[in-house]
């Protein structure tokens, strides 16, 4: 009888430490797959945010707003001299109904007349309809040199400050920043792009209002993935605010 005991205590904590060392595995292994920045809207005070395209389909804006910590939204609303996406009208009447501040950007297109550029973006970038600066998505020279390019750019950046009396916000890659971009637009909101756990750094060490962290982020209410974007350091979402 005595022996009985002896071997179900042993056996017993036996099994304990396999379900311990089980325990532990998982939450080494949940550490490895689960990146900082997935869980930083639930663990910390930043100010999150996403962006949206017809890409991301159909949104079920009462479930975002029910659901999400996300505090703006940057819609797309135009590309180059012509293109108008095709969910910009609906989802920024309901991202408003359902408590986001919303915003709007055009996806700029260096070959592209300026002008037509600016006359699409404003037809659907109405100013009674926005809560935020527009923004200005930047991730291509259209084959110039960066001179060139950035010619284009600033004549375009102008006639979009001179329409909407401020300054846009700039969105654009870290490596497209380092590489065509770096000292030139100091005077400029920027946005910065890059997919890793840490903030990236800039080759000119430059401050940054917003950085957009991943392109796989989920929200309940939309299908497939999103991109998500948080302010650093002590910037505000009162700095981007559209001033009417």
């Amino acid at each position: 009888m005595n022996k009985l005991i002896v071997l179900t205590t042993i056996f017993t904590l036996f099994v304990v430490s396999v379900k311990a060392q089980d325990v532990e595995d998982t939450l080494v292994v949940s550490e490895v797959k689960v990146p900082s920045n997935v869980l930083c809207e639930d663990t910390c005070s930043h100010i999150h945010g996403i962006d949206l395209s017809h890409y991301q389909g159909q949104v079920f804006w009462e479930t975002v707003g029910d659901n999400t910590k996300m505090a703006y939204v940057y819609l797309k609303a135009t590309e180059g001299g012509d293109r108008i996406d095709a969910t910009f009208e609906r989802n920024i009447e309901l991202a408003h109904k359902y408590g986001l501040k919303v915003g709007s950007y055009h996806f700029y297109r260096p070959l592209t007349d300026q002008q037509k550029q600016l006359k699409n973006f404003m037809s659907q970038c109405l100013p009674g309809e926005q809560d935020l600066i527009p923004m200005i998505d930047i991730e291509s020279t259209g084959g110039l040199s960066t001179d060139v390019f950035c010619d284009s750019l600033f004549y375009f950046l102008d006639l979009v400050e001179e329409a909407y009396h401020q300054k846009p916000l700039l969105y654009t890659f870290r490596n497209f920043y380092n590489k065509h971009l770096q000292g030139k637009i100091d005077d400029y909101k920027l946005m910065v792009a890059m997919y890793t756990d840490e903030p990236p750094i800039l080759a000119d060490d430059r401050d940054y209002t917003m950085w957009q962290y991943s392109a796989k982020g989920r929200i309940v209410g939309i299908n497939g993935y999103v991109d998500k974007s948080r302010f650093m350091g002590n910037h505000t979402l009162r700095e981007i605010r559209f001033r009417h």
